[in-house]
């Protein structure tokens, strides 16, 4: 079987950019869950969701064009940080909602005090942020790819050729 050289139907153009944004299935490894049991759910708990849902967004991004692992892990890790996060969060918080807001503010007083290891207040922001993706995706997909599409990603570097 060949696999396509392009991206199939996967994908939707970004407003704030010419790169292609992907859009995350309704349902993908989602399980029923009512608000009783959102509100149930710590904060800590939705960051921890929101970090591995953001990550594959952010995998899926980079997915194109096609190249090497490595070329894969740079441009990801560069966008997973605490730094980006925060960074992210000053682009959507004029687009949140008041619950939405309320939801970032809960993950951000969640946010465990780490000493020495970096900027503890982009760490409580970047906390919130991931809180907020795990909230969406449970509570309101269609809502997640809304504020997904308002991130402003680097566009994706291109494959050097290869050496011979």
């Amino acid at each position: 079987m060949e696999l396509p050289s392009q991206p199939v139907s996967h994908s939707q153009p970004n407003d704030h950019n010419q790169q292609t944004a992907p859009v995350i299935l309704p349902g993908l490894f989602q399980l029923p869950v009512t608000d009783v049991d959102l509100r149930r759910l710590s904060p800590g708990a939705l960051a921890y969701l929101g970090d591995a849902v953001y990550e594959l967004y952010v995998r899926s991004y980079y997915l194109w064009p096609p190249g090497r692992a490595q070329r894969y892990h740079h441009q990801v890790v560069a966008q997973v940080n605490a730094t980006a996060q925060a960074n992210h969060l000053q682009t959507l918080e004029s687009h949140l909602t008041p619950q939405e807001q309320d939801i970032l503010r809960r993950g951000r007083n969640a946010a465990p005090r780490r000493k020495g290891q970096g900027d503890p207040q982009k760490y409580q922001q970047a906390t919130g942020f991931e809180t907020l993706i795990g909230y969406l995706y449970l509570a309101n997909p269609p809502r997640l790819q809304q504020v997904l599409n308002y991130l402003v990603l680097p566009p994706p570097e291109e494959a050097s050729p290869p050496h011979c």
